[in-house]
C-alpha cells in the first residue's frame, strides 16, 4: 500500500522498499489508490454543486484534484508518450524525445482534448445530479490506477533498464491481474447500482471499456517502443479515466 501510494500520489507516505516483490503488491494495490485520488475529486465538485456553483465550474474542480494529487506526473506522461508516438522516429529516438523537459506539438493538442474530453463529460454528468456526477470521478480513479496494474502484468516488458517502468513492468501475475481487474469491475458495478440496473450495467461497461482503450494503447506502445516506461504509464491512467468518463456520458 505504501508503494502505490508513494509512486501514485503526492500524499506524503515513504516508500520503504523498491523491490519487485513490494511493486507486485503496489501495484496491485494501485485502484485503492484511484479511489483515494477520485474520491477527493468527487468530493470537491459535489461541494461546490451543493454549494451554488454551475456543472462546468465543479467539473474544472473534478478535474484538477487527480492533477495536483500525482503532481501532474500522468498528464505529463500522456504528452510525452503523445509526443513520442507522434514523432515517428525509431524507438531509441522516439525515448530520447519523451525523456526531454519540454513538450512537443503533438503532446499539447493531446493535453489540451483530453482535459476538455474530460471536463466536458464531468459536466455533463453533474448537470444531471451531484450523486451521478461524484460516482462517475471515482470510478474514473479508480479504473485509471486498474489500467496500470493490468499494463504491469506479466509479459509486458520495460522499454528502458531503469525507471518507474522497469522497477514494476511484468511483476503482476496475470492471474493476480484478472481477479483484481474483476473485483473492481463489480464494485463499480454496485456503486452504480443506486442508479437502478441500467446503472449498474452502464458503469461496468464503462469500466471495461476503458481497460479496453488503455490495452489497445498498451499494445501499440510496446510495439513502438519495446515496452512500457513511466511515461506510458501515465498516458494509460489518463486514457483509462477519459475513456471511463465519455461512456458515462452516453447513458
Amino acid at each position: 500500500m505504501r508503494f502505490a501510494f508513494g509512486t501514485l500520489t503526492v500524499l506524503p507516505v515513504r516508500v520503504t522498499r523498491w523491490d519487485r516483490p513490494a511493486a507486485r503488491a503496489g501495484m496491485l494495490c494501485a485502484p485503492v489508490a484511484g479511489l483515494v485520488v477520485g474520491l477527493g475529486a468527487a468530493a470537491l465538485g459535489a461541494l461546490l454543486l451543493l454549494a451554488g456553483a454551475a456543472p462546468p465550474l465543479a467539473a474544472v474542480a473534478a478535474v484538477a484534484v487527480p492533477a495536483v494529487l500525482t503532481r501532474g506526473l500522468h498528464l505529463d506522461g500522456l504528452a510525452d508518450t503523445a509526443d513520442g508516438l507522434g514523432s515517428g522516429r525509431p524507438a531509441g529516438d522516439a525515448l530520447r524525445i519523451m525523456k526531454r523537459s519540454d513538450i512537443g506539438p503533438f503532446g499539447v493538442i493531446t493535453l489540451l482534448l483530453t482535459l476538455l474530453a474530460q471536463i466536458a463529460a464531468v459536466s455533463e454528468l453533474y448537470g444531471e445530479g451531484w450523486a451521478r456526477g461524484a460516482v462517475a470521478v471515482a470510478l474514473a480513479g479508480v479504473t485509471a490506477r486498474l489500467a496500470l496494474t493490468l499494463a504491469c502484468r506479466t509479459g509486458v516488458p520495460p522499454a528502458r533498464p531503469d525507471g518507474l517502468g522497469a522497477a514494476v513492468a511484468g511483476t503482476v501475475p496475470v492471474r493476480a491481474a484478472a481477479v483484481t481487474a474483476l473485483l473492481v469491475t463489480a464494485a463499480c458495478a454496485a456503486a452504480g447500482g443506486v442508479f437502478g440496473v441500467s446503472g449498474a450495467v452502464g458503469h461496468a461497461l464503462a469500466v471495461l471499456t476503458a481497460l479496453g482503450a488503455a490495452w489497445l494503447l498498451l499494445r501499440h506502445c510496446v510495439r513502438r517502443f519495446g515496452g512500457v516506461t513511466g511515461d506510458v504509464f501515465g498516458a494509460l491512467a489518463e486514457t483509462a479515466a477519459t475513456a471511463a468518463l465519455v461512456v458515462l456520458t452516453l447513458g
